[in-house]
């Protein structure tokens, strides 16, 4: 996947071995870790980084479950799940992230 943020670009260039460190972990929880498949998995982290209003991250993962074959109405529809376990304001934060506005 291409990156979607400079900043991680930085960080790896400055800490590449840190960051090999970090890659091979999230490769053996995303990959090695359960039965779920890449594009389930990819839907799962939209919502988790729009529960938690980490918004550089949920473009992030929105643009990765894209990658993965994700739906425009699969991303709605866990963004949507957001509302009765989070609230409609954390919703709207993330709808907005996902409509680039």
């Amino acid at each position: 996947m291409r990156e979607v943020h400079e900043i991680y670009t930085v960080f790896k260039s400055e800490y590449p071995e840190l960051n090999e460190k970090i890659e091979a972990c999230g490769r053996a929880l995303h990959v090695e870790g359960g039965p779920l498949d890449e594009r389930v998995r990819s839907l799962l982290k939209v919502a988790m980084s729009a529960a938690t209003g980490h918004h550089r991250a949920l473009e992030t993962h929105l643009a990765a479950a894209r990658e993965a074959g994700a739906t425009e109405e699969e991303i709605v529809h866990a963004l949507l799940l957001l509302v009765p376990t989070c609230g409609f304001p954390t919703f709207m934060e993330a709808y907005s992230t996902y409509k680039g506005v």
